[in-house]
């Protein structure tokens, strides 16, 4: 049977098969196979459809796609790691032209002014966090976390962190992967009615084991942990590192995690500019002062500024190259690949349009939304919004247990009615029973608000 090309699978044409098989010095692409055991050779012929023309192709899984609904066509209240943030039109504008859209680890030759815009980028974020350091992106906020603790394992020689029961399941099984088997994570209680760091669990679990103590600030579950200089100073008085995961999208309103004893920032860049997407436009950033004790224990890279040989010029590039792991391969601290560059590039463009006032004004936007929908929704019947005491930023945990319903099936009314509800947080966190976290940005008017909470008092009445 004559070999024939397929339309969409690259080098198919049996002309270009037979040439890279003379090039590698083999008869058939069988051989490539020797070694492998005959059963597990598939001998079969694989249920692959015959390929479409391109337009019915296109058409094809158009029709898949459409079954989808998403945040364009749905109310969506939906957070929990992923926020529906807008989007200035020059964040997709700037990192979508030529010279960025490939934002790869890359090398001088083909930058074309990636390495400004990192450093600028860089900058704008240390500001923020009011830290002096501030790395390329990393995968996102769990990797952030993840690489912030065993950069403090390193630092100390310690094997233990202790982290708030409060934190994402999600992002604690990352960072219990990440650091297995070097750094054990210690769950730490929190108190009943505020959701708070329960400072007497904290000191019983801080030992000369303790590399580091970690906590976020709002919490995964939204609210604002007021006790961070005193976590700190009990992190410091057994030599501990303390580590704060931020959302940074509050940091127009709430003081920097630098300013309560934060030696290393970390948190997610997906509010600064980026879209949400299915598995894709998350970013994370680490920040640290400028102490050579701990830059040394980035393993990914930073950009600096430097005079060049010409006068008055200056130049981007590396700073302290030798100590990552593109420069150490098998010997580095961490296994660090290409990262999400594009999204630090991103990140600075809507800081760079925000400015500090911007950023104050988001910051309050969403203080006053949120505790707008807490109000309103804690007025239905039986429903209480928040469920804990303590001050909430974007995010909040609404009590569904009096009203006989469950979060799945208030969850599905919501969503017959065009409205994405609230995390169901009842498998995460049991002990609450029937809550979710609900997200509120600076998107969602006032008519959106209301319109979720007349939805659920249909339901719940």
């Amino acid at each position: 049977m004559k070999k024939t090309a397929h339309p969409y699978i690259p080098n198919t044409v049996p002309e270009v098969q037979e040439e890279m098989l003379r090039e590698i010095g083999v008869e058939s692409i069988e051989e490539l196979f020797v070694g492998i055991p005959e059963e597990l050779h598939f001998k079969g012929k694989m249920n692959i459809p015959e390929a479409l023309p391109e337009y019915e192709l296109r058409k094809y899984v158009d029709g898949i796609l459409n079954k989808n609904k998403t945040a364009h066509e749905y109310l969506n209240f939906l957070g929990a790691g992923c926020w529906n943030h807008f989007v200035p039109a020059v964040c997709d504008e700037v990192n979508q032209r030529a010279e960025f859209v490939t934002g790869y680890a890359g090398d001088p030759y083909e930058d074309h002014g990636r390495f400004q815009a990192l450093f600028e980028y860089q900058s704008l974020m240390a500001e923020l966090v009011d830290m002096d350091v501030v790395n390329v992106p990393t995968f996102d906020w769990a990797q952030a976390a993840a690489t912030s603790i065993r950069m403090a394992h390193r630092i100390t020689g310690r094997p233990e962190v202790l982290l708030p029961k409060t934190i994402s399941p999600d992002r604690l099984k990352i960072i219990e992967n990440y650091c297995s088997p070097q750094v054990a994570c210690i769950l730490v209680d929190y108190e009943e009615d505020s959701g708070q760091i329960s400072l007497s669990d904290l000191e019983t679990k801080l030992s000369e084991n303790t590399a580091a103590v970690y906590f976020e600030n709002p919490s995964y579950l939204g609210f604002i942990e007021t006790k961070g200089q005193k976590i700190s100073n009990l992190a410091k008085n057994v030599g501990a590192i303390t580590i704060v995961g931020v959302d940074p999208s509050s940091l127009g309103v709430l003081e920097p995690p630098s300013h309560y004893g934060a030696d290393i920032v970390c948190g997610d860049l997906q509010p600064l500019g980026m879209h949400m997407n299915y598995g894709g436009g998350q970013a994370g950033f680490i920040a640290t002062h400028d102490d050579l004790t701990f830059i040394k224990e980035y393993p990914s890279r930073l950009f600096g500024i430097a005079p060049t040989v010409v006068e008055g010029e200056y130049g981007f590039g590396d700073v302290f190259y030798d100590r990552t792991s593109f420069a150490q391969r098998e010997k580095g601290k961490e296994s660090v690949g290409t990262q999400t560059a594009l999204w630090g590039i991103t990140a600075g463009v809507y800081l760079a349009l925000l400015g500090p006032d911007g950023m104050y004004e988001l910051g309050k936007s969403i203080m006053q939304k949120s505790q707008y929908a807490m109000g309103e929704i804690g007025n239905i019947p039986n429903v209480v919004a928040s469920r804990f005491e303590s001050a909430n930023f974007k995010e909040f945990v609404v009590d569904f247990n009096r009203t006989g319903k469950t979060v799945k099936e208030i969850n599905q009314y919501l969503l017959d009615n065009g409205i994405f509800g609230g995390k169901d947080l009842s498998e995460e966190f049991p002990e609450f029973g029937q809550c979710a976290l609900f997200c509120i940005t600076e998107i969602h008017t006032q008519a959106d608000i209301d319109r979720l909470v007349q939805t659920m008092k249909d339901f719940l009445s």
